[in-house]
């Protein structure tokens, strides 16, 4: 049995396609540039109310679907990388089989966490495209897109890490 498997299940070999670690390296880009964007809209917002005098109506709807951009993606990404927020102490006095049992069942709830903001914000979505955006040119519904996507991600992101779970460990050449 892989040794780090047993010290820290948090830490899971490596077994993902290329594809995966690709998703989230552009899932972490994307939550990075909304986190640059909606800095970009505040300053816009607070120029333009206190040196203008006159405040941009999309600036708050735009710095909302930034914020659940960033948010929805950057959990994603916390999902692959395993750094998102967790109860750890308990994994580490647990006999290996429950710890595995534990961290499958953990990344379980957040598969269906995923699912439930994917499916549920997929339907918030198109029940207000044709509603429109109060001050700025997008449907309403425009800020669940984010919460959709990343939904998914996390669900896909959380599969994988239970595939890794049970994944059998490569064997080193020399080790029993």
């Amino acid at each position: 049995m892989n040794e780090a498997r047993d010290v820290d299940p948090q830490v899971l070999p490596s077994t993902s396609s290329g594809m995966l670690d690709r998703i989230a390296a552009l899932a972490v880009a994307v939550a990075g540039a909304a986190l640059v964007g909606m800095v970009a809209v505040q300053a816009i917002q607070v120029f333009a109310r206190y040196v203008l005098n006159d405040s941009p109506g999309w600036t708050e709807p735009v710095a909302l679907i930034l914020l659940n951009t960033a948010m929805s993606f950057g959990a994603a990404a916390g999902v692959h990388r395993g750094s998102h927020f967790g109860f750890f102490i308990l994994l580490h006095v647990v006999p290996p089989p429950l710890r595995r049992f534990l961290t499958a069942l953990s990344q379980t709830v957040i598969a269906i966490i995923g699912a439930a903001l994917a499916f549920w914000g997929g339907e918030l979505l198109l029940d207000g495209l044709d509603i429109p955006m109060a001050g700025a040119p997008l449907p309403q519904s425009a800020a669940f897109a984010p919460m959709a996507i990343g939904g998914a991600l996390m669900t896909v992101f959380a599969l994988q890490r239970i595939v890794q779970v049970y994944a059998p460990s490569p064997r080193i050449e020399g080790s029993p």
